[in-house]
């Protein structure tokens, strides 16, 4: 899952970092978590890790937990600080693993979990969480992706509420009539650098495209993926029908505007749910438009927790991490944020939860979603380079085959590097 990621699997704060701390014992670890909370939500991820550092060092009282949550915006950044200069976390969660995995940093999840917690997690995300087929990476949260649209401005168009666009000519044309209706954003496209991935990656599925083969290679300028920039260019983008400049608006700017009632339709993850909610937006869902009818795929965003070496406190971090993903506890930060569990029996949980009833569809999503290449060492260099440059894509005057074909020269480059 936000996966992300990805800018993460679920919102951004504008949190710069925050530290919280539980009990006293003989070992010390330092896990560095993501804030999932959500502007002006007053949801901050620091509560529910400060009361699990607390009731984790209850349980263990020969270990203190020394937690630090910063936001998606800067949580990348800071971590690769703190390992260049050997202040090396114990456990950290992010939007990838793999360049730590291939450096030998992180403890394999074989090192960390009995067999029967491994087993728990769902095959399609502990798989998403392998480098050369050993798991380093364990899914925190997961989260696949619909089509929001907003009923109320849909009725001021003439459009049915109770219908959602499938395919590419009934977004271009459900956005003319928007725009004609005085929309403000007709369709809401991110392509800015928060979370130019996830658009790119549903654009791409959308028509039988990817970010690679079966095989795991490098495929960002194939003629689906090309044609569906183009398409994009060309039939929403040059005609007005999105936000002003997509290759510099960020998903939260979307999100919030949705909250306003100023954006017709938008792809969307479940903790858009809440926020439109509070917002009071009569809203509905639908899946992903594909060419000529809804896509066959979707993207699947999973965030990672893992585990570093270099403090040597391999069966203390075993022992969070179990209590991490104990039911209880995983299903208390799913429910919280609106996003899926990534273990069987949490998952089974969140289906009998009728309070969750409109977060089933996601999840039933879940099983045959897209996941982006996070096993790939060289990905996490692409995906820096992608949020930065593939919104010239589809902006005005773009040349999709260019932009795509020299992310696929730098791919393959930096693939061939991270192999050597």
């Amino acid at each position: 899952m936000t996966a992300s990621g990805v800018a993460g699997a679920a919102g951004l704060t504008s949190l710069s970092g925050c530290g919280t701390g539980s009990g006293s014992g003989d070992v010390t670890l330092k896990l560095v978590a993501a804030d999932y909370g959500d502007p002006g939500g007053n949801n901050s991820s620091e509560t529910y890790w400060k009361s699990l550092a607390d009731a984790f060092t209850k349980e263990n009282p020969d270990i203190k937990v020394d937690v630090t949550v910063y936001s998606w915006n800067v949580i990348g950044k800071k971590l690769n600080e703190m390992v260049k200069s050997g202040n090396v976390p114990d456990i950290a969660q992010l939007d990838s693993y793999a360049n730590w995995a291939a450096e030998g940093r992180l403890y394999k999840v074989s090192e960390l979990l009995p067999i029967p917690a491994q087993a728990e997690f769902l095959v399609a995300l502990a798989e998403a969480g392998e480098v050369h087929r050993v798991q380093y990476g364990l899914p925190f949260v997961a989260s696949t992706r619909l089509l929001f649209y907003n009923k109320n401005l849909f009725s001021q168009a003439g459009l049915d509420p109770d219908s959602a666009p499938e395919s590419w000519d009934d977004i271009k044309s459900a956005a003319k009539a928007l725009k004609k209706a005085g929309v403000k954003i007709p369709y809401g496209l991110p392509l800015g650098s928060e979370e130019a991935q996830a658009e790119t990656f549903m654009w791409m599925i959308s028509n039988g495209g990817s970010y690679v083969d079966s095989v795991g290679n490098y495929t960002i300028n194939s003629p689906e993926n090309v044609e569906a920039f183009t398409w994009l260019r060309d039939n929403l983008v040059d005609p007005g029908l999105t936000n002003s400049q997509p290759e510099r608006t960020n998903r939260q700017e979307l999100f919030d505007a949705f909250g306003r009632g100023e954006v017709g339709m938008l792809n969307g993850h479940p903790t858009l749910m809440p926020q439109a909610d509070r917002h009071s937006v009569q809203y509905g869902t639908g899946k992903l438009p594909g060419k000529d009818g809804p896509a066959e795929g979707n993207l699947g965003v999973a965030d990672w927790t893992m585990a570093f070496k270099e403090n040597g406190h391999r069966d203390e971090c075993g022992k969070l991490l179990a209590f991490i993903y104990r039911e209880k506890n995983h299903y208390a930060f799913a429910d919280r944020y609106d996003l899926m569990p990534v273990t069987t029996a949490t998952t089974k949980h969140m289906r009998r939860d009728r309070k969750h009833k409109e977060l089933w569809r996601f999840l039933d999503q879940l099983s045959g979603a897209e996941f982006y290449p996070v096993g790939k060492v060289s990905w996490a260099t692409i995906n820096t380079e992608l949020k930065t440059t593939v919104g010239q894509a589809a902006a005005k005057g773009g040349d999709p085959k260019a932009v795509l074909s020299a992310l696929q020269r730098d791919a393959e480059a930096a693939d061939k590097k991270a192999e050597s």
